[in-house]
């Protein structure tokens, strides 16, 4: 799969119009083809944690965002199936508590970036406040405007000290959007997600649309790049992330440690 169709290059001007969220050119085969496809990258995927955890060398953040109902809980799902649990972690960033609003926006970002060994996933991320800050007028356009280069120098300053980032937009059609709120509205055992909030913030679309492009254009950098995720379907959304993070995992080199002392005469009885 060629996953660098998806990537978005420093500068570029994003206009998400230009980018078909049905779009599947990278795999066009059918059913059995892509469910072998997706259970191939998930054993290599998990063969490849177990070695950065194993090998204690490398961080990785894994960064989500996309529109309500785009799939961030479903690529978690899915394409960490296979994963070993006590070397992923996902953190998960709602409205910001007395405590977190009492410091700098990053503060309670910082706190859950990866230490050696780890993938950590961020469901939503430190990109909400220049999303949702912005859309609903929580802070002014001087102070979201300047957020854009902090965040390029936080990534930067992770990525300097051994953090390899991969930042996913989720990237769902509006009409997508409301078949999936009417699904969860419609199956008992689904509406448990629905929340009618959702509802207010989809009448808000095209103000989140100008609000991801800004981010799309302003901080997708040679260290964090944007990937652009085709996600109407879900399959080819889990395929396309998979792939990159085969793909990056696998460029690491990395290597199971030498045992810290010879083994060569030990027997065990």
């Amino acid at each position: 799969m060629d996953t660098k169709r998806y990537l978005v290059e420093p500068r570029y001007e994003v206009s998400l119009a230009e980018w078909d969220p049905g779009e599947r050119t990278e795999f066009p085969g059918g059913k059995a083809e892509r469910k072998a496809a997706m259970k191939k990258l998930s054993r290599r995927l998990s063969e490849l944690q177990e070695l950065l955890y194993a090998e204690g060398r490398h961080k990785v953040l894994v960064v989500l965002q996309g529109m309500d109902t785009s799939g961030k809980d479903g690529v978690i799902r899915h394409v960490f199936r296979g994963v070993n649990p006590q070397g992923v972690k996902v953190a998960n960033f709602k409205q910001p508590s007395k405590l977190e609003l009492a410091h700098d926006y990053l503060w309670r970002v910082h706190q859950h970036t990866p230490a050696k060994g780890e993938v950590v996933i961020f469901n939503r991320s430190h990109y909400e406040d220049v999303l949702i800050v912005r859309v609903h007028n929580l802070v002014s356009p001087e102070v979201w405007q300047r957020r854009y280069e902090q965040i390029n120098d936080f990534e930067r300053l992770l990525v300097e000290e051994g953090t390899t980032i991969l930042k996913f937009y989720l990237h769902i059609s509006k009409e997508e959007q409301r078949a999936r709120l009417q699904a969860r509205l419609d199956t008992p055992r689904k509406q448990w997600k629905f929340n009618v909030a959702d509802l207010k913030e989809r009448a808000l679309w095209e103000s989140y649309r100008q609000a991801y492009e800004a981010v799309l254009s302003k901080t997708s950098t040679p260290w964090a790049p944007w990937y652009i995720v085709p996600s109407n379907r879900k399959w080819y959304r889990n395929l396309v992330i998979g792939s990159v993070l085969v793909e990056t995992l696998s460029g690491l080199q990395m290597h199971y440690p030498a045992p810290s002392e010879p083994l060569d005469k030990v027997v065990v009885v």
